[in-house]
């Protein structure tokens, strides 16, 4: 027999500690927390952190200890000058949150003012960052970032949440270090205690005009083999350990000197429905839109990237060196100096099973695909589309390995769509033997190399990327197992021979 709890019996059940309304138990509850406010235009006087009398500097909210489910609020309208670098964690079920109060039609404003860092999360966990402006403009030219997550010696940090922020203005130098000078700048440095992130969301932020780097991940704990000496040793001594739960999605980010988001030592990272636009445009440094060091696993899918500013690289996209299993997919590449893809192992690095599948390009050149020296293993470039009418690239595919003798790659280029309406045909740098063509499709450009199964005639190519009714690229491609399951415009892609392209529908009238 069922007993039913009269409404007296559950009441006196949870005011004793035996039930809560969700029927946990009480000790399981998530902790509710204390809000703190920050006004840095009120008045000093008799500040407690209320509402009513709020800090009015970031010394006093550094002052403070923060514990799971507290809340650390900023007035929207006000600007407070400096580094926020509080203290304290949150939990998985009541993270610290730093956010925004009032009903202002300015956000709230933290201004570095040539600061190392604007805010600084040091050494800590389950922490929830929104809402904010952050800029650091002054000094320009020093090293400084907008955000900085720092772990040191920590071992493993878990619940990050950076979301809704403004960062813009901040003008750092040109530096590709530990440290450097980033927008969100994600470090794990130290050599006694190896440390990474499980679980960090950034998403649905707005960068604007940052030197030098947009998202920049770098870690100590990063040697392995596959590296090779591309990394001084004694500045990365510790053995490869790899954030995880990474996904950076949603972003808006605009005026980059370098790269718009370079992940490093990361393991099953995503990075989707980002758009990048205008990168590589003050530094003389190489820098790509969106591109993997050191990684494992990373899916690159989804995103918008154009604008790249020269050819020191300035592809949309790049599986640098020691990175194994990148797939860029489903992604809108276009109007970079630059390029499309870069493959780039070198200095004994090697880089292994990179995929690029249903990718548009258009107008992307001095190269659309360029490949380093050193051994590219496992790549497979199939049913892109690239299109190009105002830039005409110099090389198809700039193959720099120097001889076949030092360079081993395995790299298939296959079922794609290569459309020029400018004069010349596309070159070839350097061909190697381990890199092969079939199924594609060349029209305005003058092939050079084997290319078995593919045509030449026009595929009626359409303005959106689509092929028209009638084109030779239907249903003419090589069977790839393992493809993916969709083309570009999300259609489901069907069993046997593939269309040529990103396309994967019946042709259009």
């Amino acid at each position: 027999m069922r007993h039913r709890l009269t409404a007296a019996a559950l009441a006196a059940l949870t005011a004793a500690g035996g039930l809560t309304v969700a029927g946990q138990s009480a000790a399981q509850a998530a902790p509710a927390g204390r809000t703190f406010h920050v006004d840095c235009a009120a008045d000093p006087a008799g500040a407690t952190g209320g509402k009513q009398h709020p800090w009015t500097s970031l010394a006093e909210a550094n002052a403070h200890t923060y514990g799971p489910g507290d809340r650390l609020l900023f007035k929207r309208g006000s600007t407070c000058t400096g580094t926020l670098a509080p203290t304290g964690t949150g939990s998985a079920r009541a993270p610290f949150t730093i956010a925004d109060y009032g009903n202002g039609p300015a956000r709230a404003r933290l201004d570095g003012a040539g600061a190392h860092d604007v805010v600084l999360l040091a050494n800590t966990q389950y922490v929830h960052l929104k809402a904010l402006e952050i800029t650091n403009a002054a000094n320009p030219g020093s090293e400084r970032n907008g955000v900085r997550l720092r772990l040191t010696d920590y071992g493993v940090a878990r619940g990050f949440d950076i979301s809704g922020l403004y960062i813009h203005d901040v003008r750092g130098g040109d530096y590709k270090t530990v440290s450097g000078s980033s927008a969100i700048h994600i470090a794990v440095e130290g050599t006694a205690k190896a440390s990474w992130y499980d679980g960090l969301d950034i998403g649905g932020n707005r960068i604007e005009d940052v030197d030098r780097e947009g998202i920049y991940f770098k870690s100590t704990f990063s040697k392995r083999d596959l590296v090779g000496d591309q990394q001084d040793p004694n500045v990365y001594p510790g053995e490869w350990t790899p954030s995880t739960g990474v996904r950076i999605h949603h972003n808006t980010l605009k005026s980059l000197a370098g790269d718009g988001m370079k992940l490093d030592t990361t393991s099953g990272a995503r990075v989707d429905h980002n758009r990048v636009d205008g990168f590589q445009l003050r530094s003389p440094s190489a820098n790509a839109g969106i591109w993997t060091f050191n990684t494992d696993d990373t899916t690159v899918e989804h995103n918008e990237v154009s604008g790249g500013g020269n050819t020191h690289d300035g592809m949309s996209f790049d599986a640098d060196g020691a990175s194994r299993n990148t797939v860029f997919q489903y992604n809108y590449s276009h109007d970079n100096k630059g390029g499309f893809l870069l493959i780039c192992p070198y200095s004994g690095a090697k880089t292994i099973g990179t995929v690029a599948r249903y990718n548009v390009s258009r107008d992307d050149g001095a190269r659309l695909i360029q490949n380093c020296w050193g051994p590219i293993l496992g790549t497979e470039i199939y049913n892109n589309t690239f299109h190009n009418k105002e830039q005409i690239p110099g090389h198809l595919v700039q193959d720099d390995a120097g001889s076949p003798a030092t360079t081993q790659h395995e790299l298939v280029i296959r079922n794609n769509v290569f459309v020029s309406e400018g004069t010349g045909g596309y070159a070839f740098k350097n061909p190697t033997p381990g890199l092969s063509f079939d199924h594609n499709a060349f029209y305005g450009i003058d092939m050079t190399r084997p290319n078995p199964g593919g045509i030449t005639a026009d595929p009626k190519l359409r303005a959106d990327f689509r092929l028209g009714k009638g084109s030779p690229a239907l249903a003419a491609g090589a069977v790839i197992e393992n493809n993916g399951g969709k083309d570009y415009f999300g259609n489901r892609l069907r069993p046997g021979a593939p269309n040529i392209g990103a396309y994967a529908g019946r042709g259009v009238r």
